[in-house]
Parts: C-alpha cells; structure tokens; sequence
C-alpha cells in the first residue's frame, strides 16, 4: 500500500522511527555530514519489510566508484528485490536504476530516474544520484536542465530545498552560466549555511572566471561549516589547492596536501583522485613529487584485477602512478584497461565508450609524456581534448588535460598548438601568474601575452 512522505511521494514504509531514519540518510548524502551508513541500518531494524533503505545503502556504495563494494550493493539489491512486492512504483524505480548502475549501464539508469523526477519532482533521492551519475557520466546537458525542471516544484521551506538549489547552481556553473550559479549558490548558503555543494559550486565559478585570490577568501569564509566533520572537505581543500596553484603558490599548495591531501585524509578513491591532480599539476611545473606519489600509492593499493572499472578515476591512477616514476606499472594498469574496454566484458557499460573515446588515448598520451616523448603526448592527447567532457568529471578537473598539452608543447616542438591553447585560454578568463608560467616556458612573442 502506497502512503505519501513528508513530500507526497509515494512510500511504503509507514514507520516513523524507519522514515526518520532514511530522511536523516537522504540528508547526509546531499550535504556528506557523515555517511549515511548507520542511519540506513536503523532504518531496516525498524522497519525489516522496507525495501528502500537497502536500496539506498546499495545506490551509497556503488556512489563511491570503489569496484570492491560491489558485492555489498548487490547484497543490498538483492535483499530489496525480495521486499519489492510491497514497494510502491517509484520505489521499484529507484531500484531498477541502481541495479542498472551497478551493471554499469549509466545512461540507462539516468533515464530511469528522470522517469522517477517528471512524475515525482520532489523525489530528492532521484536528484540526488542523477546528478552524481550525469557528473559520472559527464552529462553537462542534464547536470543544468534535471534541477531546473524540478526546483519549480519545491517549496523553499523544505529542509532539503537549499541542497536542491545547489544541484541547481552546480549545473548551471558547468553549463557555463556563470553569474546564475553563483547567485544559486548564494542563495542556497543564505538559506541554509551548511550546504558545502552550494559552497563548491561558487568556487567551481570562481576557478573558472580566474578569481583565485577571491575564491581562496570564499573557501576560507566558510570553512567552519565543511572543513570539519564532511566527507566533502577533502575536495573544498583540493579546490583551494587549485586557487593557490593559479597564484603559482606551489609551496602553500605543498602545505595542502601535507596537511588535507594525504595519510588518512584519503580514505576512498575519489578523494585520492584529487591527490593526484594536484601531484600532476605540481609534477607539470617542474616539481619533484615522487615521494608524496609514493606515499598515496601505499595508501591506494591499486589492484590491477579492478583497472578499467571506471576511466575518470584510471587515468588518475595513471597520473599518481607516473609521478612516483613507476612507467612499467603505469603501463600495466593501461592494459589492464584497455583489455577490458576493448574486450567481450558487456558492452552496454558506460566505461567501455568513455574509456575507448578518451580514457585509452588520454592514459596512452601521459605515458609518451611521462617518457620523454612530449610530440607523441600531444598527438594522442590532443585529438580528445575537445571531448573530454565524455570522461565524466568537472571543467576544472578536466583542465588537466590542457595543463598537460601545455606542458607537452613546451617541452617538444608543438609550440604552435601552445600558443592556441593560450589563446584559448586567455579568452576564457583574466591571464594568472599560473598562464603567465605557460607564456615563458612557451616563449611566445609579447602579442601572445597580452
């Protein structure tokens, strides 16, 4: 029997204590104030007939993009599946879509929970994980247009409507609207402070618009609200690496991850993820960071029986890889990958397209650089580089891959295609001591400069 939630979406728990426990959850994955693991546990004691909580628990594990949690999700699944006679329809949905995450079938699930949000605009849930899996997926059309078309829909006296407006503004900042996400993401912290995806989403239009002094003071002015106890703060304090990397502050972004980037900050890949990039973009200047390299790779355990799960997160074991000088191993996890992309694994995966598209070359790209053939880097890479938004990821975490070009560029005989990229560069926003770096090891001529 269908009974309506706190916002008229149909549910088929009517336990209180099981229905404030999953609302606490649903809470805790849209503002990462701890995990939502423990809350999902009391839901199920509460209410033992409920499939959703184990749907939930199964759509968190699989949302980490750690391949050796799968079985816990499909443990989840299929206890769910043996309760759905009494869920309703959405939450059979819910369901079926990270079932089909788990198979690796994104687009699918996506589709799945746009169905859920055009007949249950408040659905948090189903905005939620769609925004996380279009992020995946590096869907940039529907990161804007999913919370546009459900914002309408909520009342703005909802607990949860300033994470929604968040999502909004991410999207809208990843669609290049600059000016009305940051008003979205204004908003949303003047309605509710603890919102850190509201704070990361102004930062987002703070790197892109070149504003690293400002998004440094923007960082700093809410740091008492994310920095402690959120699972999202190693990712605020890698974009603050970002904006002292802009400023050519490599010692203060040295003093970042020394201090927010390593050890047991790191306690899942996507935060590792973010160690590397910014051991990449130091490694690109000219730093030596083997030893920290090193030391994330300890942490990492990278299992070559897992390359190839996801391309976002194999290139940046790549990356981790190749700045502690370990080329042979670098290579092994790129075979690995590739075997599995170009082999008979179920080809309806989401990875298998974006890894052969832009995950193999771009991994291909790095390891010619890597070994001193900065021509070789820029022929692979370069190719991919204007749909490198299929590898999932934000504008500012794909940047690396024009850092990179830049530095191949420098470094061997494709100065021309530099000074493109420069061109593009400076178009795009205010030229930074970072960009002023590029222009010397380029040595372009002064109308380059301007």
């Amino acid at each position: 029997m269908s009974h309506p939630d706190a916002r008229g979406n149909p549910c088929s728990s009517t336990c209180r204590p099981a229905l404030a426990a999953a609302e606490q959850a649903l809470w805790r994955m849209m503002s990462f104030y701890d995990t939502p693991l423990a809350d999902l546990d009391t839901a199920m004691a509460a209410d033992p007939g409920w499939a959703l909580p184990h749907v939930m628990k199964a759509g968190f594990l699989l949302s980490l993009t750690e391949p050796g949690l799968a079985p816990e999700a499909d443990a989840h699944l299929s206890h769910a599946r043996a309760l759905a006679k009494n869920a309703t329809s959405r939450e059979r949905c819910h369901l079926q879509a990270v079932q089909l995450v788990l198979e690796g079938r994104w687009h699918a699930a996506c589709r799945v929970w746009d169905e859920v949000l055009i007949e249950h605009p408040q659905d948090a849930l189903a905005l939620q994980w769609a925004q996380l899996w279009d992020f995946y997926r590096g869907d940039v059309a529907q990161l804007r247009t999913r919370p546009a078309r459900a914002l309408p829909a909520w009342d703005e006296n909802d607990p949860l409507f300033a994470y929604v407006l968040a999502l909004h503004a991410f999207g809208l900042e990843e669609g290049n609207l600059y000016p009305q996400a940051e008003e979205a993401g204004r908003r949303a912290l003047a309605a509710n402070p603890r919102v850190p995806w509201a704070v990361h989403a102004v930062a987002h239009v703070m790197e892109m618009q070149g504003r690293f002094e400002e998004g440094s003071a923007w960082l700093r002015q809410h740091q008492a609200q994310w920095a402690e106890g959120n699972g999202f703060s190693c990712h605020l304090w890698w974009h603050k690496g970002l904006f002292r990397l802009e400023a050519m502050d490599v010692q203060g972004v040295l003093r970042l991850l020394d201090s927010h980037l390593n050890g047991a900050a790191l306690q899942v890949t996507l935060q590792r993820v973010d160690a590397a990039a910014l051991l990449w973009r130091l490694h690109l200047l000219g730093q030596d960071l083997s030893a920290h390299a090193a030391a994330l790779l300890q942490g990492w355990q990278l299992d070559e029986a897992l390359a190839g799960d996801y391309a976002f997160n194999d290139v940046h074991a790549v990356l981790a890889l190749l700045v502690a000088g370990e080329v042979p191993r670098a290579e092994a996890w790129l075979a690995r990958c590739a075997e599995r992309a170009l082999g008979a694994e179920d080809a309806r995966r989401a990875n298998h397209l974006m890894a052969r598209e832009v995950g193999l070359p771009l991994m291909r790209g790095l390891v010619a650089y890597a070994r001193g053939d900065a021509d070789s880097a820029v022929d692979l890479i370069y190719p991919v580089y204007g749909s490198a938004q299929r590898l999932g990821g934000s504008h500012a975490q794909r940047d690396l891959i024009a850092q990179t070009l830049l530095g191949a560029a420098a470094a061997g005989s494709r100065r021309k295609l530099g000074r493109a990229l420069i061109h593009e560069r400076c178009m795009a926003k205010p030229v930074t001591p970072l960009t002023r770096h590029w222009l010397e090891k380029l040595a372009l001529p002064e109308e380059a400069r301007a």
